[in-house]
This record gives C-alpha cells, structure tokens and sequence, in this order.
C-alpha cells in the first residue's frame, strides 16, 4: 500500500486492509479524520457511534495498516490525537479470489455508507445554499458507450483535471472556496443475456 497516484490517495490492495477498513466505524472515523483533521478518540466518539474504548481499539486497527498515525500536533500531550495518513482512499479489485472477495466486502459497505449522501444533501444542505451554489451543485445520468481503454482515458482525465484541487495545500482556501464532495460511479454495464 503506498500513496502513489495524483490524489496522494492511499491505495489498498492487501484483501487483509480491505476487510479492516469494511467496518461502519472505521470508515466513519477514517472519514471523520480526512474531512476533520486530527482529533481524539473521545472527541471521534459521538460522530460514529461508539464508546472512546472502542473506538481507541478500532483507530489502532487501522493504523497497523497505515490509514491512520498518530498526530504529533496537539498542545496537551497526554491525549493520544490521531490523523488520517491521506485525504482519500482508492482501491480495485485484486486478481484473486480473496482479494476479489475483500474487495466487494468494502464496496458494499461504503455504498451502504453513501448511499443516502445525495439525500441527505437535498434535504439538508441545498436548501441553504445561495443561489449561486445551488446552479453549480446537482446531478447527472449519463451513458456512454465506449471500450475499456477509452474508458480509462476519461477516469485519467478526470483524474488530472481534480488533482490540483484535492491536493491543494493552502491552509487557507481562497474566498469563497468551500468543500464539495464529488461523488463519481463508474459502472460498466454487463453483456445482456
């Protein structure tokens, strides 16, 4: 697992990574951290769900497989504060059963994660947008048809075009930046029988 593409995504392929972070609170906290920064296990415990106990136990269980370390910024040093170790995540499907296997485990589960993302920002976040904000927000359905190949020249070029932001470094957003999560399904559609 290395951080290796435009994103600086950490990249999973050990199954082993991809079962642990399968885990409603796991992907939770890791999400938590990537949107949140640093933080504690208390202060992580009401935002997942789960006694800081527990989620003490679950942040250790990603850190031995480096999706979290420990955050060595923190004024009060006798809290243990933790970081996600990337902004995101990326993995495939590994060319062997178990890997194949761990793979759908932690797709599923971030779909069932997701899933309502899009409803809950129409009911909840959209009606507070200004107008300007509302035009730019939104949806889309579209099918292509095209070969693999060429599909993989779009997700590249996607890719590219969103990498200067999700990698910017500026602690500081320029005015009137704000974060928008770009949620992107890419799903070749099977022979019909």
């Amino acid at each position: 697992m290395s951080l290796k593409n435009r994103y600086g995504d950490f990249e999973i392929t050990d199954p082993q990574a991809l079962r642990a972070l399968a885990h409603p609170v796991r992907m939770a906290l890791l999400d938590r951290l990537q949107r949140h920064g640093p933080a504690t296990a208390t202060q992580l415990s009401p935002h997942v769900g789960a006694s800081p106990s527990v989620v003490s136990w679950h942040l250790r269980h990603l850190a031995g497989f480096g999706l979290v370390k420990d955050w060595d910024g923190a004024a009060n040093k006798r809290e243990r504060w933790w970081q996600a170790a990337s902004k995101g995540i990326r993995f495939g499907v590994p060319d062997n059963p178990e890997g194949e296997a761990a793979a759908r485990l932690l797709a599923g589960e971030m779909i069932a994660q997701y899933a309502d993302l899009p409803q809950q920002w129409m009911l909840r976040d959209e009606p507070r947008l200004d107008a300007r904000w509302r035009k730019v927000g939104g949806m889309a359905n579209t099918r292509i048809v095209v070969t693999a190949e060429e599909l993989r020249g779009i997700e590249d070029a996607i890719e590219k075009l969103l990498a200067p932001y999700v990698r910017r470094k500026t602690k500081k957003p320029p005015a009137g930046a704000r974060g928008v999560r770009l949620l992107r399904y890419t799903l070749p559609e099977a022979d019909e029988s």
